[in-house]
């Protein structure tokens, strides 16, 4: 299961599920704490109508999931044909709060009033395991309170007329053998059960008489905050508004960040341009990190989340932003890889959103020989972006804030990083975070990295520095014939301690995309167009649902042993873009249109795909996935 829908603030973030279910819920940082247990499912939504009672997601309910345009706001439905009901909810993360707030609206589609009843769900672990967590009814505002220390989550609600939930139940959820109070709700009526800890979950109960073909509309809210008292707070504040007015007000503040930059979206895939971005948006945190993905559905499939900050998928989430004059969340970033850098002038393998280090399976010493757990390009990626940012910007205010901090450093690095026997970088881990090599890719990021930082040192009037780093660059890029075998520049090599080396000629989209977009070779070279040649004979439209494949014989996530690897968006797009960029103007559409057809109905994109049927795999959305879609549609923009 994916995220169809993700919701943010840039402090709380919230994802929703294929039943329109909440699914993840991060706060105080996005990304991290996740205040769910995303193993099971959980924040349920039910309706009792004449004796008869339905969970949402039971499988009889028709359920769409979508997003609205130009807001990250949800625009889902959910169908009962059996009930006569339909439920229709506008799902937003406040802009001026952290609270998730879901409109919802009750449809009666019977030719008689009913009494309808509408059960809402939460189950939070905000303690390990959930044992020390409290949920408490509170009669003095007439809302649920789920703590635990610091962490404060606050459950309340009303009719659009002010009517309060009128029952609740609070009960234990997932120890001592108990399901969960949940199943309190399936006769239609609550036990009032006031508190409990340890394990807990929580339902409340609107109840309405809606009369035949009407509709009456109810907002549902869980507040975060580091005190009852400030939740409290807001609780109040929102049962004394107008909430759809409130709504409007969040929905404008989307609608300005989109437009409000002086740059002008293209026509061109407005709709899928503008999804994206919302999408990478919601990944920002407002402390600088930007989350590769907060689908934690993977958990349930490997050890681990991809709720970290990776520098590389970073600045790629970045560059599209920039490119449309988004520049705060790249200052923020800036500052973030500031502080996590190591003071030798690399970053390492991934980051917390809180700026601790990240989980890593990358070890300290390969062979006999002590190694960086690094992939050399994340910090060469940062560089490059900053020499991006710059270009957009002409901000020389800018360039005093990162030269020495970490420009200096990180080109100094990668000057240093590199193998007199071969004039390339030293081996580091691949983009695809698997092999320890010398990589196409990383040498032509590299190369790029210490172009920019000599422009930044043009800029910060440092001509020595411009100059050691442009020679360096140019020194790296005079070497690059020897990662070019066989008609084709290959994955990469490792120099071994005995001064032998040890070919990866693994065909890898990779590595025509760093000679073309980092190292700039003239796309009439002719290393570059046999390259290209290979990549379309033998790792494009190789499966039955088509796509690019990352490389030859690419077992992540693979599970149908017959074919070389499954399609991945990121992969499909860089070819476009290469596409687009040598005037192949048909055959960059089909790459994009075969991504477009891979989305989700809310535009969600995920990073691969079963190579038979073309489902989903991978976490839902991707950043990744979504910054290539934008930069694709932009490039292809200018030539349609």
């Amino acid at each position: 299961m994916g995220r169809p829908v993700v919701l943010s603030n840039n402090q709380l973030f919230v994802g929703l599920d294929e039943s329109g279910l909440v699914h993840d819920f991060y706060y105080p940082y996005v990304g991290l704490e996740n205040l769910t247990n995303a193993r099971s499912s959980q924040h349920k939504i039910g309706v009792w109508v004449d004796g008869t009672f339905k969970w949402t997601d039971d499988g009889s309910w028709e359920i769409k999931v979508d997003f609205e345009e130009e807001a990250l706001i949800s625009r889902i439905t959910m169908s009962s044909y059996e009930l006569h009901i339909e439920l229709t909810l506008q799902d937003y993360v406040d802009k001026f709060s952290n609270s998730l707030i879901r409109h919802i609206t009750i449809t009666n589609q019977s030719d008689h009033e009913r009494n309808i009843r509408l059960f809402m769900h939460q189950v939070f672990q905000i303690s390990r395991a959930g044992r020390a967590d409290t949920a408490i009814y509170v009669p003095d505002g007439n809302y649920i309170l789920d703590y635990k220390g610091r962490y404060c989550l606050l459950i309340g609600g009303k009719f659009d007329d002010g009517e309060l939930f009128d029952q609740y139940a609070v009960g234990n959820y997932g120890i001592e053998g108990k399901a969960g109070t949940y199943l309190d709700a399936e006769d239609g009526e609550l036990s009032g059960n006031a508190v409990e800890h340890g394990g807990v979950d929580s339902v409340i109960r609107f109840n309405k008489s809606i009369r035949a073909e009407s509709a009456a509309s109810l907002d549902y809210w869980i507040v975060a905050a580091s005190s009852q008292i400030d939740a409290q707070n807001i609780h109040l504040q929102f049962n004394g508004m107008n909430m759809e007015e409130h709504m409007n007000e969040t929905r404008t503040e989307w609608h300005k960040w989109i437009n409000d930059t002086g740059v002008n979206i293209p026509d061109f895939n407005k709709s899928e341009l503008e999804k994206s971005l919302l999408i990478i948006k919601a990944h920002c945190d407002e402390r600088g990190s930007v989350l590769a993905s907060g689908d934690s559905s993977i958990f349930n499939y490997g050890r681990d989340y991809y709720c970290y900050c990776w520098p590389r998928d970073a600045s790629y989430a970045l560059w599209p932003l920039i490119r449309l004059g988004h520049y705060d969340e790249a200052k923020l970033f800036f500052d973030f890889a500031k502080d996590t850098m190591h003071k030798d002038g690399y970053l390492m393998h991934k980051y917390q959103p809180d700026r601790a280090i990240g989980s890593t399976w990358h070890p300290l010493i390969h062979g006999r020989s002590k190694e960086l757990a690094i992939q050399e390009d994340e910090t060469a990626s940062v560089v490059f972006i900053m020499g991006e940012f710059y270009e957009a910007t002409k901000d020389p205010i800018f360039v005093e804030n990162v030269y020495h901090s970490f420009v200096v450093p990180a080109a100094n690095f990668m000057c240093s990083f590199i193998d007199e026997e071969t004039g390339l970088p030293h081996a580091s881990y691949d983009l695809w975070e698997e092999k320890f090599l010398t990589t196409t890719y990383t040498v032509c990021t590299v190369i790029a990295a210490l172009e920019a930082a000599a422009k930044l040192a043009a800029a910060a009037d440092q001509p020595a520095d411009a100059v050691k780093w442009q020679k360096s660059a140019e020194a790296i890029r005079g070497n690059l014939d020897k990662l070019y075998k066989n008609g084709y520049f290959i994955k990469g090599f490792l120099l071994k301690e005995d001064g032998t080396i040890d070919y990866d000629e693994t065909l890898d989209i990779s590595s025509l995309y760093g000679p073309y977009m980092y190292a700039n070779l003239d796309l009439d070279d002719p290393r570059l167009k046999s390259t290209a040649e290979a990549i379309e004979q033998r790792i494009t439209n190789v499966t039955p649902s088509g796509g690019v494949l990352r490389y030859e014989k690419d077992n992540y996530f693979l599970s149908k042993q017959q074919y070389l690897g499954n399609p991945w968006i990121v992969a499909t797009l860089w070819l476009a873009q290469y596409y687009a960029t040598t005037n192949q103007i048909d055959k960059a559409k089909q790459m994009l249109d075969w991504s477009l057809s891979r989305q989700l109905t809310s535009g969600a994109l995920s990073e691969q795909y079963d190579p038979e049927n073309g489902s989903n795999l991978g976490v839902t959305p991707l950043v990744w996935s979504h910054s290539e879609m934008v930069n694709t549609i932009l490039d292809l923009s200018r030539l349609v």
